[in-house]
């Protein structure tokens, strides 16, 4: 029995050092702010607009869906900025967006796509891809 444990811990140091090494494979969602969107425009790097609000259902689908699609990895550089549609009017209103539901994609600075109302898997997943280009 004693013989196994050096090989036990040889190779639970290995999964831990593999682990900690691995890129996280995730779309990153943060609150909207001005600064940090600028300054990710700035290098270039695939952003989505999100305008929601908590009592909107399609807003809600639409959160489903970016979470079904926040592991694939080819969508683990996207950032994903969330607006609140009651609370940003300002916001709001500089990203020209009528309502709650929009999606806007960016890649750096340039608009790809927007969305409003779209609660689809293959639209949403449509628009993501636009910022990847």
């Amino acid at each position: 029995m004693r013989t196994w444990l050096p090989v036990k811990l040889a190779a639970l140091a290995f999964s831990m050092l593999f682990t900690i090494a691995a890129p996280a494979l995730a779309l990153e969602m943060k609150p909207y702010d001005a600064a940090s969107f600028k300054a990710d425009q700035s290098t270039g790097k695939p952003l989505l607009i999100m305008i929601g609000a908590p009592w909107c259902p399609t807003c809600k689908a639409q959160e489903m869906i970016l979470d079904k699609l926040k592991d694939k990895p080819e969508y683990q550089t996207v950032t994903v900025y969330e607006v609140d549609f009651d609370n940003q009017k300002d916001v709001v209103k500089g990203f020209n967006a009528l309502s709650q539901s929009t999606l806007i994609a960016f890649k750096g600075d340039k608009e790809t796509g927007r969305t409003a109302g779209d609660a689809s898997f293959p639209g949403i997943e449509d628009l993501l891809t636009t910022t990847l280009n």
